[in-house]
C-alpha cells in the first residue's frame, strides 16, 4: 500500500524527470544554429605569387569566450600581444608533403558587421601573412583553424578567395567560397580545410587584367567624361574668343586623333611611372585634379581657352588621369613580375574601350558639327559636365554633395551609354550619307 507522503515524492520524482527529459530532448533533436543563432567567422585569402594573405573576421563576444582575452576599444591596443599570440597558436598551414607553413599576424581592429541571423554585432579583424615552405606549392595545402570552434563548438568558419591573380580573380568582385570549417560531431575532432586552388597561369592574370582596364575606363565617368568633352569642340574652328565654323571632316578627325592619342600617352607614361615605382601617392589630390581637368574641359567647349592646343592639354591632365588609373594596381600588391604582366593588360584594356567609346563618338561628333543646333547642345553638354565637374571637386575635397554621387551612378548605366552612342553613330552615318549630294548647309552661327 502506498501511503501519501510516498504517493508525493513519486510525483515529485516523475514531474522532475519530465522537466530534465523534455528539454534535453529538444536541445539533442534541434541543430545547434537553430538552439541559439550565433555570428560566424569569415577567413577571406588573397593569393599571391609567394604567399597568401589572411583576413580573420572573428565575433568579440565568442573570440573572448574562446581565448579568454576581453577585447574592446580601449583595451585592444594593450592585448595586442596576447591576441597575435593566440591566433598564431590556432592558425595551421601545412604543406602537401606535411611541412608548417609560416604565419605571421600584422594589423588587428575592431568593426561592426550583421549576419541574418544574428543582426549587429562586434567583429574582431585581424590581418595575417602566410608563407609556405621553400618548394611547397602556394595553391595545394591544408588550413587548419580553430581559433574560436575548438571552445565553442556549435562555431563555423567560412573560408573564400578574394583575390587570385593567376586564376584571374581581380577586382574585388565578390569572394569565391573554398569552403566551410567546423567541428565532426562524431569524432568531436575540427578537420582541416583542403585548399585546391587549381593551376593559375600569367595568361590568365593577364586577361582578367584586361578585362578589369576595360570595365574600369567604361564605368569611371570622369575620365570619360574629360576625354568626350575635349572631343566636343574639335569639329569646330576658333576666331575672337568664340567658336564660330568648322575646320573640315579631316582637319576635325586629325584633331581627334590627336587629342586621343596624347590622352593615351600621358595616362600611360603615369600610370606605368606611378605602379611600376611603386610610388604612395595621396588620392584625393589626385582625384580633385581630375575633376578639376574635366571643369577646364567644359569651359573649353563653352569659350575656346587654349584652341590648337587641345592634344597638349589631353597629355597634361592625362597624368592625372593615369596617376589614378595606378591606384586600382597598387590595391594588389602583386610581385614585379606580376605587376608588368598587369600594367600591359590594364592598359591595353583601357586603351581598346577608350578607342571603341572614340570610334562611337566619332560621326556624332562631325554631323553635331553641321547641325543648326549644334550650339545649343555643345552648351548644353558642356553645362552638365561642369555642373558634375564642381560635385565632384566639392566632394573629393571633402564635401559630400548628391551631385557627385549621381554622376558617379552613371557609371553603373554602361549598356545604355554603349547603345546611345552605338544609335547615335548609325543615325550620324545616315544622315550624312542622305545628304551628302545636297547642298551645304548655312554657315554655323557664332557662339
Amino acid at each position: 500500500m502506498i501511503t501519501s507522503r510516498n504517493w508525493l515524492t513519486t510525483a515529485l520524482r516523475l514531474v522532475a524527470g519530465i522537466a530534465i527529459a523534455v528539454p534535453a530532448a529538444l536541445l539533442l533533436g534541434a541543430s545547434p544554429a537553430a538552439a541559439h543563432p550565433m555570428p560566424h567567422s569569415v577567413v577571406q585569402l588573397d593569393v599571391y605569387e609567394h604567399s597568401v594573405s589572411v583576413r580573420l573576421e572573428l565575433p568579440v563576444d565568442d573570440f573572448t569566450r574562446a581565448s579568454g582575452i576581453e577585447v574592446s576599444a580601449k583595451t585592444l591596443t594593450a592585448r595586442t600581444a596576447a591576441i597575435r599570440a593566440y591566433l598564431v597558436a590556432h592558425v595551421h598551414p601545412t604543406a602537401t608533403d606535411g611541412r608548417t607553413w609560416q604565419v605571421a599576424v600584422g594589423r588587428l581592429g575592431l568593426s561592426r558587421a550583421v549576419q541574418t541571423d544574428t543582426g549587429q554585432y562586434r567583429e574582431l579583424v585581424a590581418h595575417a601573412v602566410l608563407t609556405p615552405p621553400s618548394g611547397a606549392d602556394l595553391r595545394h595545402f591544408t588550413f587548419g583553424y580553430d581559433a574560436i570552434v575548438h571552445q565553442v563548438v556549435t562555431h563555423t568558419i567560412l573560408v573564400t578567395i578574394r583575390q587570385d591573380w593567376a586564376a584571374g580573380k581581380v577586382g574585388g568582385k565578390g569572394t569565391t567560397q573554398v569552403g566551410t570549417i567546423r567541428i565532426d560531431t562524431r569524432t568531436m575532432k575540427i578537420p582541416a580545410l583542403t585548399v585546391d586552388l587549381g593551376a593559375g597561369s600569367a595568361w590568365r592574370g593577364f586577361v582578367a587584367m584586361l578585362e578589369l582596364g576595360g570595365d574600369h575606363i567604361l564605368t569611371g565617368t570622369d575620365h570619360l567624361l574629360f576625354l568626350l568633352i575635349l572631343l566636343l569642340p574639335a569639329p569646330l574652328a576658333a576666331g575672337h574668343g568664340r567658336w564660330n565654323g568648322l575646320v573640315g571632316p579631316r582637319k576635325a578627325m586629325a584633331r581627334i586623333g590627336r587629342i586621343t592619342l596624347a590622352f593615351t600617352a600621358g595616362h600611360s607614361a603615369a600610370l606605368a611611372a606611378t605602379a611600376l615605382g611603386r610610388l604612395d601617392i595621396p588620392a584625393w589630390p589626385v582625384e580633385a585634379f581630375i575633376a578639376a581637368s574635366i571643369l577646364v574641359g567644359a569651359v573649353h567647349a563653352v569659350r575656346p581657352l587654349f584652341p590648337g592646343r587641345e592634344a597638349l592639354v589631353a597629355g597634361v591632365f592625362g597624368l592625372g588621369h593615369g596617376m589614378a588609373f595606378s591606384f586600382v594596381l597598387a590595391e594588389m600588391h602583386l610581385s614585379t613580375g606580376q605587376l608588368v604582366t598587369s600594367l600591359l593588360g590594364f592598359n591595353l584594356g583601357i586603351e581598346l574601350v577608350q578607342l571603341l567609346l572614340v570610334c562611337l563618338a566619332l560621326p556624332s561628333l562631325l554631323v553635331l558639327a553641321r547641325l543648326r543646333i549644334q550650339p545649343a547642345l555643345r552648351l548644353t553638354g558642356a553645362a552638365l559636365t561642369g555642373v558634375a565637374a564642381l560635385g565632384w571637386l566639392a566632394d573629393r575635397l571633402g564635401l559630400a554633395n548628391p551631385v557627385a554621387r549621381a554622376a558617379d551612378s552613371a557609371g553603373s548605366h554602361t549598356t545604355l551609354l554603349l547603345a546611345l552612342l552605338a544609335a547615335s553613330a548609325v543615325a550620324a552615318v545616315a544622315w550624312t550619307l542622305l545628304t551628302r549630294r545636297r547642298p551645304p548647309a548655312d554657315p554655323v552661327p557664332a557662339l
